[in-house]
């Protein structure tokens, strides 16, 4: 049996919108969004259906475009069907193919829904991406926000799905014989959402077999208490900020008075990009000399006579940023080009110019970025972090030239590898190694 009295009741409980009102549906042809679809026309709502075609997964995504058609004629709804050069946007703008992706479509959803007078965008996020969210979060780095994962409701994106698990979406569409296609790269490992799903979250539900409900009363109260600590932050802005010509003044002593000290000083800084470990270098260094500076990759804080002036900035270098996917041979990073292979066999070679990497251990995508303050890593050969800004020091390399060495960034934050100089002694080639993969330095 179809939960429609459960969809429906959750669409009134969070007031996702009204009965007379127009949904755009993105749907990809996948069991959520095919099961979303079916709910619709049950509920007699008034919707259309939008499809993204990203020329990714070659005959694969043709395939899903010729049935996510024959659906939308069967449901008897209009259809709307884009095409992206997605790699191409990718390369172009220097993100992932999946936050190309993600771009695009939602950006086209967007224009999509004014162009044609739909009230919401519906997309068929589930428990379990939700509970992806937060697992992602967490192992990434996150403040209080990224505990509560998804919303099901934003601006005007919608997730009426919420309320089901995956599993309760394979059972409804297994008893109902509703035809769906299979992303094949959903069973790939090589991405970190994955591995999380396929890996991780059976064993946690070993552990507990109602996981998705306990994530969903946690995500709530997590929900509930960001809401209480962003009143409280937003009267300390008003309290410790002040917006002068010059930029803007914070309060060295109200910043001391803070309780507690990290995690606020952390959130009224986060609009600026800074990160957790900055701040740890900042309430360390409130006593220091006027001048002593602090970077995010927008924005500078300089301690001046008592108080924080934060100014945006222009750093030479700001923007380079070169994502690597699992499949791709080589990355541009400004003048420089990496090539990227892998070996079955375990290799190695003492050359800076090239790094030997456990494959095993990379969370893609994985980034070449320049360094940023708080970058740290253990160089190998240690078993202590080293800041990158001291690394640099004891390497006596000259202040416009670190600004361009390309770091090479795991997935999970960690630094892998400071190119032409040092890798990483937690991802060097060992015994236990599988599969080695080799980036390699080359000038353009």
């Amino acid at each position: 049996m179809l939960p429609l009295q459960n969809f429906l009741g959750y669409i009134g409980q969070n007031s996702l919108f009204n009965p007379d009102q127009r949904i755009l549906l993105a749907v990809s042809g996948g069991k959520d969004s095919v099961l979303m679809a079916h709910l619709f026309k049950l509920a007699g709502f008034k919707f259309g259906i939008a499809h993204c075609n990203f020329g990714l997964r070659g005959e694969e995504s043709q395939r899903d475009e010729r049935f996510v058609s024959s659906l939308a004629t069967q449901l008897e709804v209009p259809l709307y069907v884009t095409h992206f050069a997605t790699k191409t946007y990718a390369a172009e703008h220097r993100v992932s193919t999946q936050m190309a992706a993600r771009d695009l479509r939602y950006h086209w959803f967007e224009e999509l829904r004014q162009q044609e007078a739909y009230d919401y965008i519906a997309v068929a996020h589930h428990q379990d991406d939700a509970i992806e969210t937060v697992l992602l979060n967490l192992v990434r780095g996150t403040g209080i926000a990224g505990l509560h994962g998804i919303s099901s409701k934003r601006d005007r994106l919608i997730r009426p799905l919420l309320f089901l698990s995956r599993a309760d979406i394979d059972e409804a569409i297994q008893q109902h014989n509703y035809d769906f296609v299979e992303d094949s790269s959903n069973s790939s490992t090589a991405y970190a959402r994955n591995k999380l799903r396929l890996g991780v979250i059976p064993l946690l539900k070993e552990i507990n077999p109602n996981l998705e409900q306990t994530f969903e009363h946690n995500i709530l109260r997590f929900a509930e208490t960001e809401m209480v600590l962003q009143q409280h932050v937003i009267q300390l802005r008003k309290e410790i900020f002040e917006e002068k010509k010059d930029g803007m003044y914070l309060s060295l002593n109200k910043i001391k008075a803070l309780n507690p000290k990290r995690l606020l000083l952390f959130e009224l800084l986060k609009p600026y990009g800074f990160t957790e470990t900055v701040v740890e270098d900042i309430l360390n260094s409130l006593s220091k000399q006027s001048g002593t500076s602090f970077y995010s990759t927008g924005h500078r804080l300089t301690l001046n006579r008592g108080k924080l002036l934060l100014t945006a900035i222009e750093k030479e270098g700001t923007g380079l940023n070169g994502i690597i996917h699992p499949d791709d041979k080589e990355v541009i990073f400004g003048n420089q080009v990496f090539d990227i292979s892998y070996s079955e066999q375990i290799v190695f070679e003492n050359n800076p110019r090239k790094a030997f990497i456990d494959a095993d251990k990379l969370i893609f995508p994985v980034v070449i970025r320049t360094w940023q303050e708080g970058d740290r890593f253990m160089p190998i050969g240690m078993r202590n972090y080293k800041k990158l800004s001291n690394f640099f020091i004891d390497e006596k390399i000259p202040l416009p030239q670190k600004d361009s060495i390309p770091i090479l960034i795991n997935g999970n934050g960690e630094v892998v590898w400071v190119a032409g100089l040092r890798q990483d002694n937690r991802y060097k080639v060992t015994a236990t190694t599988k599969k080695v993969a080799i980036f390699e330095q080359k000038l353009n």
